[in-house]
């Protein structure tokens, strides 16, 4: 089994008030746009949000996700990601999705899970970009999920990414 984790608790700072995953995208807020194309894997999928009752959850709350409140958050990526894969069920592996980047779907979510078959001695799967720089998203197998325990504020999974070759 696999979790599909979806980050969403991040601040928007750069936005100048808006919310980026409030953002259409294809007719749907980009939130429930990544939703959507995660749920299509048919795994479990969970949404990491900043707050109870925080706006973007209306965006999901017809959907057959499971909203994680990671207070966390405040902290930045690495708080985020503390706080959310602590929260997830046991499972075979998870996949972290950035809901904030719209070209990323269900084909890419996908082809991430794929790899692995592919290469099962791995412990961390991740997308590229085009021209083959790593990327996102990201699957990690669930022997690495004790490292996210350490992490903290902004630098996000790097640590984790960096000790374990991919």
């Amino acid at each position: 089994m696999v979790s599909i984790l979806i980050l969403a608790a991040g601040e928007s700072r750069r936005m100048r008030g808006r919310d980026k995953l409030a953002e259409l995208v294809g007719g749907e807020p980009l939130l429930r746009r990544q939703a959507l194309a995660a749920l299509s894997l048919g795994e479990e999928v969970f949404v990491a949000l900043p707050g109870p009752g925080h706006d973007r959850a209306q965006h999901i709350s017809d959907l057959d996700v499971t909203p994680l409140i990671v207070p966390e958050a405040a902290e930045g990526m690495g708080g985020t990601l503390r706080g959310a894969v602590a929260q997830l069920p046991t499972c075979n592996a998870f996949l972290v999705v950035l809901a904030d980047l719209p070209l990323i779907g269900a084909d890419e979510m996908r082809r991430v899970m794929d790899l692995r078959r592919a290469a099962p001695d791995a412990r961390i799967w991740r997308g590229t970009t085009e021209d083959g720089k790593p990327g996102h998203p990201i699957l990690f197998d669930a022997e690495v999920r004790p490292e996210f325990d350490m992490l903290s504020g902004d630098k996000g999974g790097e640590l984790i990414l960096r000790s374990h070759p991919v």
